[in-house]
């Protein structure tokens, strides 16, 4: 296994870091004081930037117009980007319309791929993916209520989303709808795309969640279909293969995930040591003097760098012998790492004090939006079971075996 890193790729992620200290961090204070619109505009101009320098779609293939970046590399690039909270957006590689992009690319007809996919591409759009419902838990992803009825060319949309993200200003929903009720439970749903402005969609609000809404990509929208007719051309793929798509989407999609909160890490890593050095308890007394601080830097430095070892690792799995065979790397690093980081951005916003929990940094902002990082994508105790299981049944196969 080789995490070696090229000069190339080096002088990538220096490209990279550079950019994003100069270009957004100026622009946080902005954002956390008045919200994502406000710093909207300044952000398409920053996209042109990353254009420009040959930074755009680092997760797409160099045909599309992408990077063409392994999963690997893109892993290591997502780290510097993010950071910041800006990033992802910034270089177009946001989630949901990362996974979506690589949706199309696979399943989308030429002519879904004219209309959705390349405007999405070239970061004309953006899209949402309706997948959660607030009437069924998200831990049984196969148990939905919203339908789409075949009638004539149509399909008929029933049923409501949450946590539909983005979709605030969205131009397309890709979602997951029950089609076949009477078929094997990973056999229900297809994917349908749903233009944002079809008749019968309704946004209904904009989630709060910590105290604030948000607004365009930075929020979630809860969404209502009602007799939502669109046309059955509108389909991504085979009917009843919505699950299993949305499945090969989860693996590279957590990579991403974790790489982006690794970011979260190294940002709030940095701040706390700046802290520690810069901040007096006495006159002639630094922060970083007390034995407290110095055991949340040194815990927080291997937890970091351990876990940033276990998503190159799942990752470059996943590379080379492909998503199954990383499913349990894949499970692993999901709770690991996201426990790690709200372990990280604690210690870093116990040690800024009352500085800690003003929006003047980015702490207040990666606490209470990366909380939910231990739900989306799968809860912990979801991951920790199945990886579980599978394991004790490799135990109980060659117990059998003797």
């Amino acid at each position: 296994m080789d995490f070696a890193i090229s000069d190339e790729l080096q002088m990538l992620l220096k490209k990279a870091r550079t950019f994003v200290e100069q270009n957004l961090y100026p622009l946080e204070p902005e954002f956390f004081e008045q919200g994502f619109a406000a710093v909207e505009p300044k952000l398409r101009e920053q996209r042109d930037k990353v254009k420009q320098q040959g930074m755009w779609l680092p997760q797409i293939a160099k045909e599309h117009g992408g990077m063409g970046l392994s999963l690997l590399e893109h892993g290591l690039f997502s780290a510097e980007i993010g950071r910041t909270p800006l990033g992802h957006f910034t270089f177009n590689c946001q989630a949901p319309d990362s996974g979506n992009m690589e949706l199309l690319l696979q399943y989308a007809s030429d002519e879904q791929r004219a209309r959705y996919l390349q405007p999405l591409l070239d970061g004309d759009i953006r899209s949402c993916f309706g997948m959660t419902e607030p009437d069924y838990p998200g831990s049984n992803p196969v148990w939905m209520g919203t339908t789409a009825t075949k009638d004539g060319d149509d399909y008929v949309l029933e049923g409501r989303k949450w946590w539909t993200t983005g979709g605030d200003g969205a131009a397309f929903c890709v979602v997951m709808a029950v089609t076949a009720p009477d078929a094997p439970p990973h056999l229900r749903a297809s994917q349908i795309l749903v233009p944002m402005d079809t008749p019968g969609l309704i946004i209904e609000t904009t989630t709060p969640f910590m105290g604030h809404r948000g607004e365009s990509w930075a929020s979630h929208s809860e969404l209502r279909f009602e007799n939502c007719r669109v046309p059955q051309s509108n389909r991504i793929g085979p009917e009843g293969a919505g699950f299993l798509m949305a499945q090969e989407r989860l693996g590279p999609g957590r990579i991403h995930h974790c790489m982006r909160w690794i970011g979260v890490c190294e940002r709030a890593f940095e701040l706390m040591c700046q802290r520690a050095v810069e901040r007096h308890i006495s006159a002639d007394r630094p922060l970083a003097s007390k034995q407290f601080v110095q055991g949340w830097i040194a815990e927080s430095r291997a937890e970091i760098d351990a876990a940033r070892l276990m998503v190159l690792h799942a990752a470059w799995v996943i590379d080379n012998k492909g998503a199954k065979a990383a499913r349990d790397d894949i499970s692993l690093i999901k709770f690991t790492v996201a426990n790690t980081m709200m372990r990280v951005v604690d210690r870093a916003l116990q040690a800024h004090g009352g500085l800690g929990v003003t929006d003047y940094t980015p702490l207040a902002m990666f606490y209470r939006m990366e909380r939910a990082a231990r739900i989306y994508d799968g809860t912990d105790e979801v991951h920790k079971l199945s990886v579980a299981k599978r394991i004790l049944r490799q135990y109980a196969s060659e117990d059998a075996a003797r």
